[in-house]
């Protein structure tokens, strides 16, 4: 994020309404929403965009299929996507569609400024172009002749008279400015880039003559342009480039998927470049996964949003989303792991802290003091974490503060002493949870708020307030009850375990083939309050992530700095004491337990490797 300015912009990519809304779309807005809030909170006047990207040769052939013309199948479908946006609590302060005179206005002005610096040429272009995602591929591209991202669409072979960009031409300027601002994060996600850009960029053809259904070229009407050249300009379009609300939120932070990371950088970044427009922040969020699969309708793996929130709180999607979710990473859902945080985490950890406090403070009162359970808050980290787009983080550390007050409450016994400096601490305590969890879970925190008298303002968080009248609150997340599932009936017979190492039952193929086995190197090792065994581990695996392990009475904390060491890295994160641990370790371990070896790989290997 940009610090020390007023003025935040940040935006989701925009849609393809061809279809229904689905987890990927769902997850994005969430992200996009909680860094919105977070900024709002911090005093920052903050313009967050989102909207549907309405032309191109699918749309076209979806509307022909529906029997209604683009404009009519646009505006319909752009309604559902305004409809999860208003369902999920998205508070977007512009939803733009490509087809509105704004937006033209602005793509019409860009290309114009283009061929006048002789970045566009004319001349004919053949290649494979798959028209899910409206791109031209190589061969090389291609995976079994099949398009990376729509394995069962056939690709098509196109031939035209076309207008280019001069893509070539930015080549070194894009790899100087990527490595310089360090524009792209995760830095896997860079190096990625970076390392496709080792390739010579070839010039790229902006224009159509057989898609009628898009913005007419400015120097050629019989042609309209290509739909990447056309959409990415919204992120402009929205600010009203190139006037003072442009001047003011520029340059912008854009929140994207895995599959777009290419056309965001390569080609949006060159035409910033070629109209002398700073490049903003590319921030790419992970595919949400079903079991460990990519989304699939063929498979019979999809999450419908607007089914799910049928089902379910919003709070505890927007809650599981995040806190499941490793930010940049592939993420998998479950609506089984959605239920258990939802019963043991909102409902027993947040929900019982604040029914308990205000039931005894209905009863006791409280009287202000200076709350020393603050200090187990660790602000300033989860401040950092927020800024470095590592949401999932600073989430667990909130929730972390959310653990120190249930033990405060065990351990004080207020119930039986009727301290009310005590009840003030922990009713203190509460309102710094509802500040900070708002970016997250909004409506739930603003009902919390609502109840104690305070207002959601971060300049709060370090005030002393007065509490009158409480009352007991009502329950903030009822019990879902969960039912048995197949997988629960089949269950193995439990073996005896170790906290930090776990014993695996006989497995088949397939589901051993969807563990993502990486290398990653130690960096940190450190002890764990109150646990006899497990060590907490810093571990570089392309990202950093932190694993607790059961290996503390076989390793000394030393030397396991620096070791490399096989990770899972895909398995379901686990609460211990308070930490969530995000990974296991592969190790050789004897019948008894007594002997541990962490399994590394022969040579010296990068970080992030696959092993399979």
């Amino acid at each position: 994020m940009i610090k020390d300015k007023k003025y935040f912009q940040i935006s989701t990519a925009i849609d393809y309404p061809s279809g229904r809304p689905h987890a990927g779309h769902m997850y994005e807005k969430v992200c996009a929403d909680v860094l919105a809030r977070w900024k709002r909170l911090q005093g920052f006047n903050v313009h967050f965009s989102t909207g549907t990207d309405c032309h191109g040769l699918k749309l076209q052939r979806a509307a022909e299929k529906a029997g209604k013309s683009p404009e009519q199948f646009v505006k319909e479908t752009t309604e559902i996507f305004k409809e999860l946006c208003r369902i999920f609590n998205i508070s977007y302060d512009d939803f733009i569609m490509t087809t509105e005179p704004r937006h033209e206005k602005t793509v019409v002005n860009i290309l114009k400024e283009l061929e006048k610096k002789d970045y566009i040429y004319k001349g004919e272009y053949e290649g494979l172009y798959c028209v899910d995602c409206e791109t031209f591929y190589t061969e090389k591209d291609l995976v079994d002749g099949k398009c990376p991202f729509h394995p069962n669409k056939e690709i098509e072979n196109f031939k035209e008279e076309t207008y280019f960009f001069r893509l070539s031409k930015f080549q070194d300027r894009l790899i100087k400015s990527i490595k310089d601002k360090g524009l792209i994060w995760p830095k896997k996600k860079e190096n990625e880039i970076l390392n496709r850009l080792k390739e010579p960029l070839k010039d790229l053809s902006i224009s159509r003559t057989n898609v009628k259904w898009g913005i007419s070229l400015p120097f050629d009407k019989n042609k309209t342009v290509a739909v990447w050249n056309d959409a990415l300009v919204n992120y402009l379009s929205t600010v009203d480039y190139p006037n003072k609300k442009f001047k003011d939120f520029w340059p912008a932070v854009h929140l994207i998927g895995s599959d777009i990371v290419w056309h965001h950088t390569v080609i949006w970044y060159s035409m910033l470049l070629g109209i002398g427009v700073s490049l903003p922040k590319v921030v790419v969020h992970g595919f949400v996964n079903v079991d460990g699969e990519k989304l699939s309708k063929s498979k019979g793996l999809k999450v419908d949003p607007l089914e799910l929130a049928k089902k379910y709180p919003i709070d505890s999607i927007r809650y599981f989303l995040i806190r499941n979710i490793i930010f940049g990473s592939d993420g998998d859902f479950s609506e089984k792991t959605l239920v258990e945080r939802h019963n043991s985490e909102l409902a027993d950890k947040l929900g019982n802290l604040v029914s308990r406090v205000s039931a005894l403070v209905e009863k006791y009162g409280c009287e202000k003091t200076k709350n020393s359970l603050v200090k187990k808050l660790k602000l300033k980290q989860i401040e950092s974490e927020m800024q470095n787009f590592e949401v999932d983080k600073a989430l667990n550390n909130i929730f972390a503060f959310i653990d120190n007050a249930n033990e405060y409450v065990q351990n004080k016994k207020p119930w039986e002493t009727h301290d009310k400096k005590v009840f003030y601490e922990l009713l203190d305590s509460i309102k710094i949870i509802a500040i900070l969890l708002w970016p997250f879970i909004p409506e739930t925190c603003e009902k919390i708020a609502k109840h104690f008298g305070f207002k959601i303002k971060y300049a709060d968080i370090d005030k002393s307030l007065e509490y009158k009248n409480i009352k007991k609150a009502e329950i903030l997340f009822k019990k879902i009850e969960d039912k048995k599932s197949e997988e629960k009936l089949n269950k193995p017979k439990e073996t005896k375990e170790i906290i930090g190492i776990k014993n695996m039952a006989t497995i088949k193929y397939d589901d051993f083939a969807k563990l993502e086995l990486k290398v990653g190197t130690i960096k940190k090792a450190e002890d764990v309050p109150g646990a006899d065994k497990l060590l907490k581990l810093t571990v570089d695996t392309g990202e950093e992530r932190i694993i607790l392990a059961g290996i503390k009475q076989h390793y000394k904390k030393e030397e396991l700095k620096g070791k490399q060491i096989i990770v899972i890295c895909n398995l379901e994160p686990r609460i211990m004491k308070g930490i969530e641990s995000q990974g296991m370790l592969l190790a050789a371990i004897n019948e008894n337990h007594s002997k541990v070896i962490l399994l590394s790989p022969e040579k010296k290997a990068e970080n992030g490797w696959k092993v399979s």
